[in-house]
């Protein structure tokens, strides 16, 4: 009996050891990769940069001009006419800055600006901004010798009426009468000034208008306005 116990004792033993080597296996650990953890903080880094760009860029901003009324070719900016616009700077832009606003004042508009503009060096020159050959002329017309809602930058045309002929009527597109006394002076004026009072509206009243003609035509519009009998009327857009 003691022989066999003693035998199958290291049997027993083997066996049990075998066991708890089994039990203290360790277990594979997750595998740790520090470049891509570095390349990840990098990617944030660069991504937070490149927001930080972009945010000062949009914050650099400059006050330049703005025109807040129509100002017809030929004419000057003045205080009434111009406010101040914060807008993005852009060095391919001459935008006119805020405080060059006087000297601005010394130049005349090339061309007619309309309300909402934002001035551009190239808009303005010393001169009249007038094309070669052309002139302004004034005309001061009474209630039916222009049509409503005459503006800037219209084309009309010019005819000589008597008082035996029918005047425009306001709004009208069509020859100004039917009579011999009418005479066409100018085919296609355009509109560079209307003054209009801020208590009048046009269609009441006498009314200062500026009209762009050729030089040959500058002595008999002019003969006629001093008699009272020229009257406008509005080219319509499908001829300008």
């Amino acid at each position: 009996m003691k022989v066999q116990e003693r035998a199958g004792s290291p049997n027993h033993r083997g066996s049990g050891s075998a066991q708890g080597v089994g039990e203290r296996l360790p277990s594979s650990g997750r595998e740790r990769k520090p470049a891509l953890a570095a390349l990840a903080v990098l990617l944030i880094l660069i991504g937070a940069l490149g927001a930080t760009v972009l945010v000062l860029r949009a914050g650099d901003r400059i006050e330049v001009v703005r025109i807040s009324a129509d100002i017809p070719a030929g004419k000057s900016v003045t205080n009434g006419n111009m406010t101040p616009v914060m807008v993005a700077d852009d060095p391919a832009v001459h935008y006119v800055r805020w405080e060059q606003r006087e000297s601005l004042k010394q130049l005349q508009a090339k061309n007619t600006l309309v309300k909402g503009t934002i001035a551009i060096g190239e808009m303005f020159s010393e001169g009249k901004g007038l094309p070669d050959g052309k002139a302004y002329v004034g005309l001061s017309l009474k209630e039916g010798q222009y049509p409503t809602g005459l503006k800037v930058g219209d084309h009309v045309s010019a005819y000589r009426v008597t008082a035996d002929s029918a005047a425009a009527k306001p709004g009208s597109t069509g020859s100004p009468g039917a009579g011999e006394a009418n005479t066409l002076l100018v085919k296609d004026a355009k509109v560079n000034d209307v003054v209009v009072s801020s208590d009048e509206t046009i269609g009441s009243g006498n009314l200062p208008v500026t009209v762009m003609v050729s030089a040959n035509e500058i002595a008999p519009l002019t003969q006629a306005a001093a008699a009272g009998q020229v009257a406008l009327v509005l080219i319509p857009s499908a001829a300008n």
